[in-house]
């Protein structure tokens, strides 16, 4: 029958990164429109491997993704009465079962995600592009620059920070952020004059709002400032978002303690808000940066078939995957790809597809912090080579 819209018809699980190039993976599928064969084709043909599976609608599109440590006992388990309500409305709709085995658990995880933002199957949550809107702390907007939040960063900005999850929080934040450094928050369309910017005819300038006259703006909009001046906090304020320089953090919980000594309660109140605000951002990019600068090793895991698989993991991301070298042919393969993946920096920033494999490699870590003590740096997976 056809249908209104095209159909995204599944051809194959595609080629991925998380995987050595000379793996043979499995592939199996089972096709029928009746439970019972697709439970029969399963328990004769699954193996008992760790692995990604799919299963696809009545026209062929993949409608879901999932990983396994054994591909058999995963795929067995939709088909008991005691299964998950969830499981039981996707094999409803499921009249093919794909899989495709991997090296490891690790390897299934990745390819899991790969494939999920590849094909974007409709009953899978996690990982969804454009599930979850991220926004960006930005720093910037000639000719006086300041922070703001944006979802679309125009890469024409001092600095961009991020992502995150929330922007009402990352608003708050960034309010206490220009107020600390006295930074503008007024519309583009405000006019700006600095106090050293030559005219012809001097004007009587008033701020525009009552930022300045409560000291948490330096009034470039009436001259209040020179843009030398105004630059210095501006480079203040991105020492902060850099996680360089934590002293407004200090000052601010020196000065609400010395208030509370002092009894002066509201103001206390007051700087801690403040106070909180500011941490919050400290404290989620301070982990941003640590995912992306920690996150950069060799991740040796020994998989299922007894082989070392070598994960080419660099700013948080697995970029490449190869079986430990062996011989000579292979340790100069092994060293041309380690020098592929760590030769080109990606850079400090993390980008919305980039995210959720930051963060399944950290999570996997945190899960696994035993495994930490077998990484390789790229100079040393370089010497073993």
């Amino acid at each position: 029958m056809a249908t209104l819209f095209p159909v995204d018809t599944f051809a194959g699980f595609g080629p991925t990164t998380a995987r050595p190039a000379n793996f043979d993976p499995d592939l199996g599928r089972v096709k029928s429109r009746k439970s019972q064969t697709l439970r029969a084709g399963v328990r004769e043909r699954a193996p008992r491997l760790p692995g990604v599976y799919g299963m696809l609608g009545s026209s062929g599109e993949l409608i879901y993704v999932g990983k396994a440590k054994s591909l058999r006992a995963r795929l067995m388990s939709y088909f008991r009465d005691s299964r998950d309500p969830k499981a039981g409305r996707i094999l409803r709709h499921t009249h093919t079962l794909v899989w495709e085995t991997v090296c490891d658990e690790f390897g299934a995880l990745v390819r899991e995600l790969e494939l999920i933002r590849r094909h974007r199957p409709r009953f899978n949550v996690f990982g969804q592009p454009g599930r979850q809107r991220y926004c960006y702390v930005c720093l910037g907007r000639a000719p006086a620059a300041h922070a703001y939040v944006s979802r679309s960063p125009t890469g024409r900005d001092v600095g961009v920070y991020g992502p995150f999850t929330s922007a009402s929080r990352a608003g708050e934040a960034v309010r206490r952020l220009n107020d600390w450094y006295r930074l503008r928050d007024c519309p583009q369309s405000v006019a700006l004059h600095f106090a050293d910017q030559a005219e012809l005819f001097e004007e009587n300038r008033t701020p525009g709002c009552l930022r300045f006259e409560i000291g948490t703006c330096s009034g470039p909009c009436a001259g209040e400032c020179t843009r030398r001046a105004y630059g210095s906090q501006v480079r203040a304020a991105k020492r902060f978002l850099d996680g360089t320089d934590d002293r407004p953090l200090k000052n601010l919980s020196s000065t609400m303690l010395q208030a509370a000594k002092a009894m002066q309660f509201e103001r206390a109140a007051a700087l801690r808000d403040r106070l909180t605000d500011l941490e919050w951002l400290h404290e989620k990019l301070k982990w941003l940066r640590q995912a992306r600068r920690e996150n950069t090793f060799v991740y040796p895991l020994t998989g299922a078939d007894g082989r070392t698989v070598w994960y080419l993991i660099h700013r948080g991301r697995v970029r490449g995957a190869c079986f430990c070298p062996t011989c000579t042919t292979s340790a100069a393969e092994t060293r041309e790809l380690l020098e592929q993946v760590y030769a080109n920096d990606p850079g400090p920033g993390v980008t919305p597809g980039q995210v959720d494999h930051v963060l399944l490699v950290s999570s996997w870590f945190r899960k696994h912090p035993a495994e930490r003590a077998n990484l390789l740096t790229p100079a040393q997976a370089r010497q073993f080579a």
